[in-house]
């Protein structure tokens, strides 16, 4: 198993494949990384070696905000709209669903402590 930002990544699978198991690196982001490499897309991450995957580590930390760098962001934006006390941060704080969804009969997962 390799490890890439904080990622397990499977060595059975395809590079563009298994890169997107990193926390903000989708399908599109993973051939661009690809790509800029100059790695075939048939090559699987068993068969890298440690200077490819050091390389792939870089442009990934270089370039793009992923794992804790992305969820510390996103926790932030989060405690921003509670702090200010918008619709959609008072619904956060509720853990109601935030985009006008049906609570009535759906949305349970979200509203585990408001069961009858």
């Amino acid at each position: 198993m390799s490890y890439i930002s904080g990622a397990r990544l499977v060595d059975d699978k395809q590079v563009r494949i298994a890169s997107t198991k990193i926390y903000g690196i989708g399908p599109k982001k993973a051939i661009q990384v690809r790509y800029r490499l100059g790695i075939s897309g048939n090559i699987k991450i068993k068969e890298l070696t440690k200077y490819q995957i050091n390389q792939i580590e870089q442009i990934i930390g270089q370039d793009h905000v992923v794992h804790w760098e992305l969820k510390r962001g996103e926790r932030a934006d989060i405690e921003r709209l509670i702090s200010i006390s918008c619709y959609r941060g008072i619904r956060h704080q509720a853990g109601l669903p935030l985009r006008g969804q049906r609570t009535h009969t759906n949305a349970r997962t979200c509203r585990k402590r408001i069961r009858k």
